[in-house]
């Protein structure tokens, strides 16, 4: 009996030693530390911060409100001069607008006016070539007749005959010359007529056309330019909309502004308290980014220059039998004080005396239990580990 207890003594001891051993030879890490990004959260304007709920440690999904900023004393001069500007292009617009129909009533007015004087024009000229034509239809019959009175005159003798030759020959010249001004006036008239009828119109003086018709060429000179000037007020109009818009868009944006979380995580630090004045893009709060969960660890020279991004390795947090498979994504070598600038858990004075690397776990970022668990410290090892493999039976 006491022999087995001496050989169970034996073997208890041995293990241990083989435990304490192998712990010491394997390569492992002198700390590790769950860590994790800091992501810092600046004002996008300034004003004054509303914040009332929030404390360190709270958890947050991105997205979350963390509260709101309000600036009651932004600028809106700019917006201001805009709407100066629209309401002076309104009214011009309805000047413009005023000036068009008068001038549409206008033409229609002269419109109206230059019809009804083509139509008494026409019939003036009508009337004058029945006149004229009557006037060479006279004319020719007086001829005819003067004609027929010089013949008989011809055939007479005697010196009352002679006279009376002499009366018929004048009777019938001026007849001809009746005739022919009859023609001539007719022909004119005709010519007037057949103008008057297309739209032009003959006359003494120097236009073709009557006063009316002239100021409506006038005035539809004027529409078109009006015309021309509502089109350009129109683009300045929907140009001023767009601007005021976009102007109304940036104060509505400066005067207040929500804080959300970038993140998921949870609050680090606060660094502004609810109800203090801040200004555009001073650091409000720091959260922690549990999406970018990662192990920091120092080990000894040796153990590092046997190491390489990528290397397997397995991680043990402390006060629990739970292993956890990594992978090497970081080299940092001694004294890496700045690659800890943006994590949450800062380098001891001992950790920067050794050599820095840096551990990728997923299962800190997948597994709810485990999840951002930042400050959280334990061991890691690069070589298999006798208190692993007996843990791992042991589960």
């Amino acid at each position: 009996m006491r022999l087995w207890k001496i050989v169970i003594g034996i073997l208890l001891v041995g293990s241990a030693l083989y435990v304490i051993v192998g712990e010491q030879l394997a390569g492992a890490s002198a700390d590790a530390v769950v860590n994790a990004r800091l992501t810092p959260l600046r004002a996008p304007i300034a004003g004054r911060v509303g914040m009332p709920l929030r404390r360190v440690g709270v958890r947050v999904r991105q997205g979350d409100a963390l509260g709101t900023l309000k600036d009651p004393l932004v600028d809106t001069k700019r917006l201001a001069d805009l709407r100066n500007e629209q309401a002076r292009t309104v009214a011009e617009s309805r000047r413009l607008h005023t000036a068009l129909a008068a001038v549409q009533e206008a033409i229609r007015r002269l419109q109206t006016r230059s019809s009804s004087y083509k139509a008494e024009r026409v019939r003036q000229l009508e009337a004058q070539v029945s006149a004229s034509r009557a006037l060479s239809h006279a004319a020719r019959s007086e001829l005819d007749l003067s004609r027929k009175v010089l013949e008989r005159s011809k055939r007479l003798r005697g010196i009352e005959s002679t006279a009376a030759l002499e009366q018929a020959q004048s009777r019938a010249e001026v007849a001809q010359r009746a005739l022919e001004s009859a023609i001539a006036a007719t022909a004119v008239n005709e010519v007037g007529l057949s103008a008057a009828r297309k739209g032009t119109f003959l006359g003494d003086g120097s236009n073709d056309a009557p006063y009316s018709e002239q100021r409506i060429d006038d005035l539809l000179l004027r529409k078109h330019e009006i015309e021309a000037e509502l089109s350009a007020h129109g683009e300045i109009a929907k140009s001023l909309e767009a601007r005021i818009t976009a102007e109304r868009l940036l104060v509505n944006r400066q005067t207040a502004a929500p804080i959300t979380a970038n993140v998921n995580g949870f609050v680090w630090t606060l660094e502004v308290a609810d109800g203090e004045i801040v200004q555009r893009g001073q650091e409000l709060v720091r959260l922690v980014d549990c999406d970018s969960a990662l192990i920091t660890l120092s080990v000894s020279e040796s153990v590092y220059n046997s190491l390489s991004a990528g290397t397997r390795a397995t991680f043990r947090m402390t006060g629990t039998s739970r292993v956890f498979e990594g992978t090497i994504i970081r080299l940092a070598g001694a004294g890496a004080e700045d690659v800890y600038s943006n994590l949450a858990v800062a380098p001891s004075e001992r950790h920067l005396e050794r050599y820095d690397v840096a551990l990728s776990v997923p299962a800190l970022a997948t597994d709810p239990e485990l999840r951002c668990l930042v400050g959280r410290t334990g061991r890691v090892f690069f070589d298999r580990s006798p208190l692993n493999e007996i843990l791992e039976i042991w589960r």
